[in-house]
């Protein structure tokens, strides 16, 4: 998969995260039906965690909620070890040293 549609995609889902914050925040003040914990703790999940984190830092929502911050952490340090894993792999390797070659 080409690094631009990754990059993409990162940005899409992170941006439709601090969304889904900043629109839960809107509605816990109008007093309206809120978006679930469990769809914010997805879309960190599934990529959107940097949203997550800046949603719930810009707009001060859900930042003593428990066990919703343990989640959210415990999400991030999941996808740091994987990125790191994945990183660390000799495909990656092998990969960037093809890219730098040209083939």
């Amino acid at each position: 998969m080409d690094a631009v549609y990754v990059v993409l995609a990162l940005v899409g889902i992170n941006a439709v995260s601090f969304l889904a914050f900043w629109r839960d925040k809107r509605l816990a003040r109008l007093g309206a039906w809120r978006i679930s914990e469990a769809t914010l703790l997805w879309l960190a999940f599934l990529g959107g965690s940097a949203g997550a984190v800046a949603g719930q830092r810009l707009l001060r929502h859900k930042t003593r909620k428990e066990p919703f911050r343990s989640t959210l952490r415990t999400i991030i340090i999941i996808q740091i070890v994987a990125i790191a894993g994945w990183m660390s792999s000799p495909l990656w390797v092998e990969g960037l040293r093809a890219a730098a070659l040209g083939r």
